[in-house]
């Protein structure tokens, strides 16, 4: 199967960090999420994980916060065996396949053309799923997915690259297109930010990250009133951090005592409205 790549931009290649993480772990002897489907893709679209570099620590926040999202949408569609489920910003991540959902859930895959143009020669179609070629930006591409159900989204690795007006204005728009549901994503910190911008293995990404981050995850709740937080994931306190390194492990748990220092790493916020 040819494989035709586009020149994808600054942006659209930030998609090799998440797919490339998901990856490596799927090929350690203990992985976390285990998703070897991201390993197949990696491998149709000529990506070398040889040289990818990546810490244990980043492949671990990769792989558990993707870990987390999955298991708030399969908890949400087993409440709401209608649902509808939105994947923002989506790049090649395999949840679909992660959590297989039934016939009755219809399932968006959301990026920017380039992107989704991928994503259709990579990944094996399925009647319930569906694809858009949209910048988040654009205030009318939510007019072709149903308003009448609830809805469960996820945004995995994607917040760092919408500028402030634009997560605000997708926020009101989200809550004003659905009756009921649930948002997820993992959240960035001031430093989070910062240390994304100086960490090597994350410097690729550096100049196209355009949100300057929060420190309080009650913020969205002022930007978007409707949207209520029910749940602050800090990695530092997951079950997996018990797979660690032990060097690893021990600082990860020392981290977890604070919620301040644990804020500093990777936490998965959900929200309800």
């Amino acid at each position: 199967m040819g494989i035709t790549l586009p020149e994808f931009t600054a942006v659209e290649r930030s998609l090799y960090l998440t797919l490339g993480g998901r990856a490596l772990d799927s090929r350690a002897s203990r992985p976390f999420l285990g998703d070897t489907a991201s390993a197949e893709v990696a491998e149709l679209i000529g990506y070398d994980l040889a040289d990818f570099p990546m810490a244990p620590s980043k492949t671990f926040d990769i792989a558990v916060r993707a870990k987390r999202m999955d298991e708030i949408v399969a908890r949400f569609i087993r409440r709401h065996s209608d649902a509808v489920v939105l994947d923002l910003g989506v790049g090649l991540d395999t949840r679909i396949r992660r959590v297989d959902p039934p016939s009755t859930v219809d399932w968006y895959d959301i990026d920017l053309p380039a992107v989704i143009d991928v994503r259709r020669q990579v990944m094996e179609p399925r009647p319930n799923v569906h694809n858009i070629r949209i910048d988040l930006a654009d205030p009318d591409w939510l007019a072709q997915i149903p308003a009448d159900r609830p809805a469960v989204m996820v945004a995995d690795g994607l917040i760092a690259f919408l500028a402030q007006d634009v997560v605000e204005s997708l926020l009101h728009r989200l809550t004003d297109h659905f009756p009921s549901g649930e948002l997820a994503f993992n959240a960035y910190t001031r430093f989070h930010v910062w240390a994304v911008r100086h960490y090597k293995g994350t410097d690729s990404i550096s100049d196209v990250m355009a949100n300057p981050g929060f420190d309080d995850p009650h913020d969205v709740e002022r930007w978007e009133p409707r949207l209520c937080l029910v749940e602050e994931i800090l990695l530092t306190r997951a079950p997996e951090v018990a797979m660690l390194p032990p060097a690893l492990r021990l600082v990860t748990r020392l981290f977890g005592l604070s919620r301040a220092l644990s804020r500093r790493g990777t936490t998965v916020l959900r929200y309800q409205f």
